[in-house]
């Protein structure tokens, strides 16, 4: 799975490309980050990437010339990353992502669906956001992380980053784990409470099912317990779950 990403601040991925799971899967080559500069693709001595918007208001807007120009060139790269030039490998087109408020929100569901594609190129806005010939021009697919605003795509990019790469073969130690997930195709509701050592601390116990080794009694309470939380938490999955099935 290879994420291009093209943002104003590359930097602030430097930390999180380095860490964890995600380092670890780079490192496999099972997954490959690319990050592009969009100021590389701007005009005139101060490379200028935003301008005020036409019929006033408050703040920047991303202009369109610099993001489109970027897109083209990005899309055009032939060669993956750590692949040798000769020969020059063909990169699939990357299904383009801009992420921002406006967009449709992201659930599993969705990382489901877009776990299969094998590139992406996620846009990250900053300021008023995106002049809106950038969407008329590359109609790309809107996503939103929540309803509420952050500073800059960059966060957003990673969350979707962060939720596909646990969907590649290989990157988790154990592939059950995406399946028994909260929202994952193998079990739309939230998952169940889970316990570690010591067995008792500060008057609070593992429950004694978890200890007595019998696992269809074990997945029965595991079941039941999930289904109680999200009852309790999101009965909104319940009543989609619902729909869905009639």
């Amino acid at each position: 799975m290879q994420f291009e990403v093209l943002t104003l601040f590359p930097e602030i991925f430097s930390g999180y490309l380095t860490q964890s799971l995600l380092h670890k899967a780079i490192q496999k080559g099972l997954v490959s980050v690319r990050l592009h500069n969009l100021r590389d693709w701007a005009e005139g001595r101060h490379q200028q990437v935003d301008d005020r918007p036409y019929g006033g208001g408050p703040g920047m807007v991303l202009m369109v010339e610099p993001v489109i120009k970027a897109v083209e060139a990005v899309q055009a790269l032939s060669v993956p990353i750590g692949a040798e030039t000769e020969g020059r490998a063909v990169l699939p087109p990357a299904e383009v992502i801009l992420l921002t408020p406006s967009g449709e929100r992201l659930n599993q569901r969705m990382v489901e669906e877009l776990a299969v594609l094998p590139r992406m190129l996620l846009l990250c806005g900053r300021y008023e956001g995106f002049d809106q010939r950038v969407m008329d021009l590359l109609r790309p697919r809107e996503v939103s992380i929540g309803d509420y605003v952050l500073n800059g795509g960059e966060v957003a990019a990673m969350v979707l980053i962060d939720s596909l790469v646990r969907m590649v073969p290989g990157v988790l130690g154990d592939e059950q784990s995406s399946i028994e997930d909260s929202f994952s195709r193998g079990n739309r509701m939230l998952e169940y409470p889970q316990y570690s050592r010591p067995r008792e601390f500060r008057g609070l116990s593992v429950p004694e099912v978890l200890l007595g080794g019998n696992h269809s009694e074990i997945a029965r309470w595991r079941q039941e317990q999930s289904l109680e939380r999200t009852r309790e938490r999101r009965r909104d999955l319940l009543d989609s779950e619902r729909l869905a099935s009639d």
